[in-house]
């Protein structure tokens, strides 16, 4: 039987508009062997809510620079819960202190990466931590 690859979706929630480490994220999880969409700039967590279930996917990825964390993965997460997706794992990375980080895990968050997570390191915790959704 076929594996089924995961379906990971790559965001840039609120109006940062640095978006070279999601697409950096983006490829190397291409490059991994993962299905990825990304989003683009600038969305908003019921677009990044609404995408994730109208593509099926197993994970969402925030990218969040603006310092806006602490706002942004508790609104994708109280989305994708609000639309029965609750199962859908959310990770992410950018500036985000280790404080905030532990807040953001203990919320639910599955993982925070920083700067200076390598891509392997991301696209190995992904194959170890997250499963097909049935």
């Amino acid at each position: 039987m076929v594996e089924k690859r995961l379906r990971i979706l790559v965001a840039k929630p609120g109006l940062d508009g640095h978006d070279r480490g999601a697409k950096i994220i983006a490829r190397a999880l291409r490059d991994g062997g993962f299905e990825v969409i990304y989003t683009g700039l600038h969305q908003t967590p019921e677009m990044i809510a609404e995408a994730a279930v109208q593509e099926d996917v197993d994970a969402v990825g925030l990218s969040i620079l603006s310092g806006a964390h602490m706002t942004l993965f508790p609104e994708v997460m109280r989305l994708l819960k609000e639309r029965g997706t609750g199962d859908i794992a959310v990770f992410g990375g950018g500036i985000i202190p280790e404080d905030d980080a532990r807040k953001l895990r203990a919320m639910g968050v599955k993982e925070v990466f920083t700067p200076g997570a390598s891509t392997e390191d991301i696209v190995k915790w992904l194959r170890e931590n997250v499963r097909p959704r049935e």
